[in-house]
């Protein structure tokens, strides 16, 4: 549930640019919108400015379900409001296509910063509190995560700008929405199953049933 919860703005950017047809014809959306432009563009700028709002209402009900703020959503949120306005009043998609590239080398150095600053590595100070690893293991899976973040990140690049250069704007268009969507969430559901992995060489019968009964107590 939690990765759909990340992933709703992109959900709904997918969503909005394929039905932005609709949306242009039977909404108040359609008299904002340029008729003069491509319609490829007129659904990039539809998607990105309800992929805006999405990151809103998405920092929102987090804070109000925990009283706090996810970092990955506020850095997701100030990029996607940044770059997404450039794109609206620009008309331009080149600018959200750079954001989940910005993003995910965003991260990619917070995480590889952490292991030479401050006394954890980032993954052991996120998940720390729910098993117990040696540190040569937390600091292998930190780096996992640099790695998946800057692969992540180039794959992006890649698809946007780089890949089927000979084919027409709105069909690769098209081929980086279905990227955003399909692409990095695959990657990212393939790298957490690869994780879990790893770490179920290191996570005891006895640690599961500590964790198991811990939870028990807290409801």
């Amino acid at each position: 549930m939690k990765l759909l919860f990340d992933f709703f703005p992109i959900i709904l950017f997918f969503v909005s640019y394929y039905k932005a047809s609709f949306l242009i014809e039977n909404s108040f959306i359609g008299q904002l919108i340029d008729p003069a432009r491509p319609d490829f563009i007129n659904a990039t700028i539809i998607a990105t400015g309800i992929a805006i709002i999405a990151s809103f209402v998405q920092v929102a009900v987090h804070w109000f379900n925990t009283r706090k703020f996810e970092r990955m959503h506020i850095f997701s949120l100030v990029l996607i409001t940044v770059l997404g306005s450039i794109t609206i009043f620009l008309g331009n998609p080149a600018f959200i296509q750079w954001k989940p590239t910005v993003l995910n080398w965003l991260f990619a150095g917070v995480f590889l910063g952490s292991m030479y600053f401050g006394e954890k590595p980032i993954i052991q100070r996120m998940m720390g509190h729910h098993i117990v690893l040696p540190p040569n293991v937390w600091s292998t899976l930190n780096l996992a995560w640099v790695v998946f973040f800057f692969i992540s990140g180039a794959a992006n690049l890649y698809v946007a700008f780089y890949y089927n250069m000979d084919a027409s704007p709105e069909t690769r268009m098209d081929t980086w929405v279905n990227f955003k969507l399909f692409g990095l969430m695959g990657l990212t559901i393939i790298f957490v199953i690869l994780q879990a992995f790893y770490l179920s060489r290191y996570i005891s019968e006895d640690d599961l049933q500590k964790q198991t009964e811990k939870k028990g107590e807290n409801r």
